[in-house]
């Protein structure tokens, strides 16, 4: 339940901030989430007391009783956006308050508290204004920020919800997801496990879907793939997520992606992909899709592209499709002219190349 409440930010500056050369070394080559800025956000949660104790700090290790909720029953959540350097210098974030909710329906069914929203994108500002110079220049570069919720509760006791939780704000300059650029990925069809159920959390953006998904991801690589894609639990048809973003089929000159059907994260990209495909003049579907339609309209031409998209990777082509007992070409194995132009048109906005027509830059700086 959220309780409405103006927090206050108290500002801690580090006194041992990485220097200009230091900084500019890392900004150079920066991998994904492998180096973290000067300073992060951390605010408490206590039952009766509501939000409290907000504040900015240096970035530093937790400290936590080896008792403590999160390690045993895994009440967490995150979310996960970024910041760019648009072409006129300014700092921007894309669509925070999509966010913001999103984590709130995460915190509803993981029995957590709702942080409010502008809290949530407050201490974003926060966080990105003080490390600004952490804001990559690079093109294809950004500072991708890591809002988190954890339980905090010391105690083994399972019989209820924590009853205090931490909510921590990280951010780490990234370049792109996948090494080698945009390229397009080849997918294995996991059979042998589930990502989701009906009734579950796969929803919401949880450790334990991510932590449940490592062994078929493993599965995909041995079998010489870059990414899994995974299937519903009953039936193992129907196509629902790649790794842990969301798919889109481009059939018979029409955008297709899995519906909403709770199993499935919503991904904010998606959406957006969704409303840009009107401007793009491109007619969209949501709906189940199965993996005999995908192989078939493959084979028949029918089907020409596949994509993923979602923050961090933003958008994706998917070239080739391997299962236990199948195996074909999306297309002929390129990125295709859609998946493409999309990609273009979402980065052109979230850079300031392009015209953004429904307000979705948050101006930081």
């Amino acid at each position: 339940m959220t309780i409405a409440q103006k927090l206050s930010f108290d500002v801690q500056l580090s006194g041992h901030a990485r220097t200009a050369a230091e900084r500019e070394q890392v900004l150079a080559n920066p991998g994904f989430g492998q180096v973290f800025t000067d300073h992060m956000v951390s605010v408490d949660y206590t039952e009766g007391q509501g939000w409290h104790d907000a504040r900015l700090e240096p970035y530093a290790p937790l400290t936590l009783d080896p008792a403590t909720s999160v390690f045993h029953y895994a009440q967490e959540l995150f979310e996960g956006l970024k910041a760019y350097r648009q072409v006129n210098g300014s700092v921007v974030m894309f669509r925070p308050y999509a966010n913001a909710a999103r984590f709130n329906r995460s915190a509803t069914r993981m029995a957590m508290p709702e942080l409010p929203e502008d809290a949530f994108v407050e201490s974003l500002e926060l966080l990105v204004q003080t490390d600004r110079d952490w804001v990559p220049t690079t093109e294809g570069h950004s500072l991708y920020l890591r809002p988190f919720m954890i339980a905090t509760q010391v105690g083994l006791g399972v019989n209820w919800p924590s009853k205090t939780y931490r909510y921590l704000a990280i951010a780490s300059p990234a370049a792109s997801y996948f090494s080698g650029g945009v390229k397009p990925v080849s997918v294995w069809l996991s059979t042998e496990y589930t990502r989701a159920a009906p009734g579950g959390t796969g929803f919401a953006k949880c450790g334990g879907n991510y932590a449940a998904a490592f062994v078929a991801q493993r599965q995909a690589v041995e079998n010489g793939c870059d990414q899994v894609v995974w299937l519903d639990a009953a039936e193992h048809r129907y196509v629902e997520e790649m790794g842990g973003m969301n798919l889109f089929f481009v059939i018979g000159g029409k955008l297709v992606t899995p519906s909403l059907t709770g199993t499935l994260l919503p991904g904010i990209t998606r959406d957006s992909i969704l409303a840009l495909a009107a401007d793009l003049g491109l007619e969209t579907e949501e709906r189940l899709i199965t993996v005999e339609e995908w192989q078939a309209g493959c084979e028949s031409g029918e089907l020409t592209e596949v994509f993923a998209c979602g923050t961090a990777a933003v958008v994706t082509p998917v070239g080739s499709v391997k299962g236990a007992d199948r195996a074909w070409t999306v297309g002929d194995g390129n990125a295709g002219a859609v998946t493409m132009r999309i990609r273009e048109e979402l980065i052109g906005i979230q850079y300031g190349s392009r015209p953004d027509t429904r307000d979705w830059i948050h101006k930081i700086a």
